[in-house]
């Protein structure tokens, strides 16, 4: 599913910011054997074209990751915060954090930055005891789950291909395929994102990540 929270235009979040918003395209799948996550790696704020080897793509610990659409610096304090607290909750428990509570954990986190919110939307995946998740936030902590997604400036390109052809009986390598084709048609359509494709393909042994040139 693609997600559009309504955020303000361009024109007001770069009145609000005093930067131009970057654009990107995100997407994640759940399957029977795991979760897989795709972003591209094109910075661009305005017109210009900042980097082409950016990361939005986040590897939390073995069994979970994020990726996210936005602001880089933001991405980065989301991708730290949660990757220390995940830390703390296995040195305390002695076991990984269920991806459920890693969720509901980043959502209060960015609530309770509403005033002065992270510019991001995230998709959160990952692998636990009661199987594959696929979760999806935005700036103010709004959470949803589902088996698929897509956000940022290209998501409503890349949802048409994961929706004609997302199964979840579907292997994490058929995932991994549908994703960097749902990617790769949102890059060639939007401007803004480009550059190739990082994947981060979760399983419940280990967490990949892996690039796809364009």
């Amino acid at each position: 599913m693609t997600y559009n929270y309504n955020l303000p235009t361009d024109s007001r979040r770069e009145q609000y910011l005093g930067i131009p918003m970057p654009g990107a395209t995100v997407v994640g799948l759940a399957t029977k054997e795991g979760v897989v996550l795709a972003s591209e790696k094109r910075v661009s704020y305005g017109f210009a074209l900042i980097s082409k080897a950016g990361k939005k793509l986040f590897k939390i610990n073995n069994r979970m990751g994020i990726a996210c659409a936005g602001i880089i610096a933001d991405m980065q304090a989301i991708a730290r915060t949660l990757a220390a607290e995940a830390r703390l909750y296995e040195l305390d428990h002695n076991r990984l954090m269920p991806i459920r509570a890693a969720a509901k954990l980043l959502s209060i986190i960015l609530f309770n930055q509403r005033y002065f919110p992270y510019i991001a939307e995230t998709v959160l995946g990952g692998v636990d005891e009661e199987g594959p998740h696929i979760f999806v936030l935005d700036p103010l902590g709004s959470l949803i789950e589902d088996k698929y997604a897509a956000v940022g400036s290209g998501a409503q390109i890349a949802i048409g291909i994961i929706e004609n052809a997302y199964k979840e009986e579907l292997s994490v390598k058929e995932a991994e395929e549908i994703a960097v084709r749902a990617v790769k048609s949102a890059i060639s359509r939007d401007a803004i994102s480009g550059d190739g494709v990082d994947t981060l393909v979760i399983t419940k042994n280990e967490a990949k990540e892996s690039f796809y040139p364009v």
